[in-house]
């Protein structure tokens, strides 16, 4: 089986820097644009199956990929939605390193050990917690030849590829997730999985263009 994990495209917050998890933020034009060109890249694929983060951004970035014929097909997953963010929903880093300046410098040089603070804050282990299962039911029962297209967020992203590469949750910082970039994952089954592709932008940006995401 062939997946496609994605990212969603660009928000105001993405742009202006702010810590972005559950608060539902829709797509700004720069996102519609990218999510437009992602479409316009898989245009000519077959994809079997589509799911999606709930939250706005990530599900209007997977209608936009799909197109409207595929469009009705998509089905939504809460185990994808973003981080919870806590009470740093909205902020910026720099206002966050005046209230939390100890956590901040933990999420940058250990995220693993960061527990969000405040009501519905998350760990990055909690986040692995409900989205490998919701990936692992987005698999099931796709045949040897069928794509998978989900499209979720930058820690989703994060903590899945993760798993799939055997590299510890201490290390996510060591790949990027740009908006609407493409992952591409192939094998047998959720728990054979070999990344093919890793952080492909390569329809809005240029081999040496700066893909931009600013979320974390």
């Amino acid at each position: 089986m062939r997946i496609l994990l994605a990212r969603h495209g660009e928000t105001p917050w993405n742009a202006e820097g702010r810590y972005q998890g559950q608060e539902d933020i829709p797509l700004s034009a720069v996102g519609i644009a990218q999510a437009t060109a992602l479409g316009e890249r898989l245009r000519a694929l077959r994809i079997d199956r589509a799911l999606a983060s709930p939250l706005s951004r990530a599900r209007r970035t997977a209608e936009l990929a799909l197109g409207e014929g595929r469009a009705s097909q998509l089905l939504l997953d809460d185990g994808f939605k973003e981080i919870g963010h806590g009470e740093w929903e909205g902020l910026l880093a720099s206002e966050i390193r005046e209230r939390d300046g100890e956590r901040l410098q933990a999420w940058r040089e250990a995220p693993d050990t960061v527990q969000m603070p405040g009501p519905g804050g998350e760990s990055l282990q909690q986040v692995l917690d409900r989205a490998w299962p919701a990936f692992a039911r987005a698999c099931s029962g796709l045949g040897e030849a069928d794509t998978l297209l989900v499209v979720a967020h930058d820690a989703v992203n994060r903590v899945l590829l993760c798993r799939v590469l055997g590299v510890p949750l201490a290390k996510l910082w060591t790949f990027r997730q740009a908006p609407t970039t493409l992952n591409l994952l192939e094998g047998a089954g959720v728990d054979a999985l070999e990344v093919v592709r890793l952080n492909d932008c390569s329809h809005h940006t240029a081999l040496f263009g700066e893909a931009v995401h600013r979320a974390l």
